[in-house]
């Protein structure tokens, strides 16, 4: 998985393409009527409810935009929250307070979104042994902010992007010529490159797992697009041999019943790619 140091790193990179984006040559509307030297307040506002999350990853921007300024939490990542609740008060520099708002806003209520969704699913998993995960189907960009936000909200991260963790998929299977030539290939590639990164593979079929489970050094299996008997059936094969995950249009009236079928791991694009962002506001005191 990426490390902590690349993992910073991106978020870095985040904070400072928004800005440039954002800002440009200059905050006129500020600049042009707020003195240099005026200082103010702002309070965080929910104007929503559900888990919070981005607190951490605002105070970064804020640090970014301007160090002087100074944030006083009432309220943590991960946190429910609901309508009148105030997060935090940022203390400082009118006009930096101002150039980071929309950055702050933008970001924390995506965050914010994911975290309640997330930890809506995981909620419907109480008493099961199984996680969820998210997906690669993040925003273009802003990938560590949603995944870290999935981590708030009780989830767990599948690879990061494609150079974390190897994950043979049905087109891969397909072009490299069926399931053990794609293994064999892949287990050679990371011999010949000397990398040591996890795979997953993915089945289509229970006779498709059968041939999976005739090679050695499978992480995961990805049992997609099963019902729930054939769930099943893929759990009772596999055992202990390996971990097993489910995904495919996998939503809150079914993620139960697949967790019910014994699967580790329930994987769902939907975390990142389908929620509604909470309505936040950042207002002067």
């Amino acid at each position: 998985m990426i490390s902590k140091e690349q993992f910073q790193k991106e978020l870095e990179i985040i904070i400072s393409n928004a800005i440039r984006e954002d800002v440009g040559d200059g905050d006129h509307s500020s600049l042009a009527c707020i003195p240099e030297s005026a200082t103010g307040k702002a309070k965080l506002l929910v104007k929503d409810e559900g888990v919070i999350a981005g607190i951490e990853f605002a105070k970064m921007i804020f640090e970014y935009v301007d160090d002087s300024l100074e944030v006083e939490t009432l309220i943590n990542d991960g946190e429910e929250v609901k309508y009148g609740d105030i997060v935090f008060y940022v203390t400082g520099s009118s006009q930096s307070i101002l150039k980071a708002e929309r950055l702050v806003l933008n970001s924390m209520q995506r965050m914010s979104a994911i975290a309640t969704k997330t930890r809506f699913f995981m909620n419907l998993l109480e008493g099961t042994k199984t996680k969820v995960l998210d997906t690669r189907k993040t925003t273009p960009g802003v990938r560590a902010f949603e995944k870290w936000a999935v981590k708030i909200g009780g989830g767990e991260n599948h690879r990061f992007a494609l150079y974390d963790m190897i994950m043979l998929k049905d087109n891969h299977i397909d072009f490299a010529g069926g399931i053990t030539k794609a293994i064999q290939k892949t287990q050679q590639y990371l011999k010949d490159t000397n990398r040591d990164l996890k795979i997953i593979v993915e089945a289509r079929s229970l006779a498709e797992i059968e041939e999976i489970l005739q090679s050695d050094g499978i992480y995961r299996i990805l049992i997609d697009n099963f019902n729930y008997e054939d769930t099943r059936k893929a759990v009772e094969m596999i055992g202990n041999t390996c971990l097993t995950e489910s995904s495919g249009g996998i939503n809150e009236k079914t993620i139960r019943k697949y967790a019910e079928c014994g699967v580790d791991y329930i994987s769902s694009g939907a975390l990142t790619h389908s929620v509604y962002n909470m309505d936040l506001s950042l207002k002067a005191v």
